[in-house]
């Protein structure tokens, strides 16, 4: 798998509304009557408040951190995403795995169902995959930390509301993952919904040939 990298433009809202559309028919992702018509601008959503810190407190999500200090063929892309609810910044060109990433958003009705099937991954696989969160395309960020209290996550959590990702891995809906090997390489991104923790688990024994208990 590699990614080709393309220019951060921002979109329009017949741009979006093709996501959106895409988002259904692949991953029967729905949209709640508040989603903004079009991207915002760089900058425009605060992902780090005292309100939100308070918020990634309360859920108990884990500080972001980096890895690696330089690149590898076929990595994740040289871009740097905010750390949700505050903390430190992080590039994902330096994140190394076994790791799953789960792109999300609060508005999205499977990755709503979904998400305590990564957080099950991230308990029982031992630091044998990583597990990391990236809000996608969510201009409310308030929403995403709630929806990680109310489904136990407590894996770190990236915030992508401009959808910077969505050129760099040819994101085209929600939920999407993100398979990164060993080397930190990624192996293969796909839209996609989980039915269990069993399915989760079975594509992380194909993607990454790890086995993670039951």
């Amino acid at each position: 798998m590699n990614p080709e990298p393309s220019g951060r433009s921002r979109s329009s809202r017949p741009r979006l509304l093709a996501i959106l559309l895409a988002c259904l028919l692949l991953a029967g992702c729905t949209a709640e009557p508040d989603l903004p018509g079009s991207l915002p601008a760089q900058g425009s959503v605060d992902v780090d408040t005292p309100a939100l810190r308070a918020l990634k407190a309360d859920a108990k999500v884990r500080p972001c951190r980096g890895g690696a200090p330089a690149s590898v063929p076929d990595g994740l892309p040289d871009v740097t995403l905010q750390c949700l609810g505050g903390g430190r910044p992080v590039n994902l060109s330096s994140l190394r795995g076994p790791m799953v990433i789960t792109l999300f958003a609060q508005w999205c009705g499977p990755c709503r169902e979904e998400l305590p099937y990564f957080q099950e991954l991230d308990q029982k696989a031992d630091g044998a995959v990583r597990v990391l969160g990236v809000d996608h395309l969510d201009t409310q960020p308030d929403g995403a930390l709630r929806l990680a209290r109310r489904s136990g996550v407590t894996f770190p959590l990236l915030a992508d509301p401009e959808a910077l990702l969505r050129p760099e891995l040819r994101v085209f809906g929600l939920p999407t993952v993100v398979y990164v090997d060993a080397d930190g390489a990624v192996t293969d991104v796909q839209a996609r919904r989980f039915s269990s923790y069993a399915d989760l688990r079975e594509a992380v024994r194909d993607q990454l040939g790890v086995r993670v208990r039951a």
